[in-house]
């Protein structure tokens, strides 16, 4: 649906997919084949990103999730374009994590459990959760159908980004808590359209695409992922009462 979008010089501002004209920005065209564990997440004409992370249970950001009613959203899995083939899949239940502040975006992750069970092979994979955050510098995979300068905004896309350590991330976030991780690259940027995508690093889920300050690659800024490995507990027992 939308990546949460700060102004330097203003409030905290939501921007809407439907608003802004580009589309991952820096990066590449992606087949979903590289990505299997990548999602779509939509709701009317706004979409976000998800993450499979089993054959009836994905992931996504909390702040993607504006209204409990599972009949306004469906996933599409196992395709690289956003409006045509693959899996479609209607959502049963949403949970969000009950301490989600949108103010500060803390615990941004939500567990969606669909209705049938998605049809799992080569384009459809469930991907490992991390147990620790990377090291800084650490390379990473961010994906989605979200925001960029360049390509049809129906095509897949990726880009390789890298961890930022704590220290350089406290300079940034006067916000920083346990539950967030930092990547950035130069001219790279996950973007709108790309909230509660995946950020692969070393073939785990390490982070959910959560909030970006500024325009998205043209910001010195970071973006701000869901730290996984921290919020993996809640993940965890959340999933088990879906069972």
């Amino acid at each position: 649906m939308f990546i949460q979008w700060t102004l330097l010089i203003s409030c905290t501002t939501l921007i809407s997919a439907a608003s802004i004209s580009e589309r991952i920005v820096g990066g590449q065209p992606a087949n979903i084949s590289e990505v299997p564990w990548q999602a779509l997440l939509r709701v009317g004409d706004w979409d976000c990103g998800a993450v499979i992370y089993s054959d009836q249970i994905l992931l996504t950001a909390a702040h993607c999730i504006a209204s409990k009613d599972t009949t306004r959203y469906y996933v599409r899995v196992g395709s690289s374009n956003a409006s045509k083939g693959g899996q479609v899949a209607k959502i049963k239940r949403i949970v969000v994590h009950e301490q989600y502040a949108d103010e500060v975006w803390h615990n941004d992750i939500a567990v969606l459990q669909l209705q049938t069970r998605l049809r799992m092979g080569g384009s459809v994979q469930a991907i490992p959760l991390a147990d620790r955050a990377p090291e800084g510098g650490s390379p990473a995979l961010v994906s989605g159908w979200g925001d960029t300068e360049v390509g049809n905004p129906e095509t897949l896309r990726k880009a390789e980004v890298h961890i930022v350590d704590r220290e350089t991330f406290r300079m940034y976030f006067w916000n920083l808590s346990a539950d967030k991780i930092a990547a950035t690259s130069p001219g790279i940027s996950a973007c709108i359209g790309d909230s509660g995508g995946p950020l692969v690093s070393d073939g785990k889920l390490v982070g959910i695409a959560s909030h970006i300050y500024g325009s998205c690659a043209h910001s010195p800024y970071p973006n701000v992922y869901a730290n996984v490995a921290q919020l993996k507990p809640w993940i965890m027992n959340t999933i088990k009462t879906l069972s």
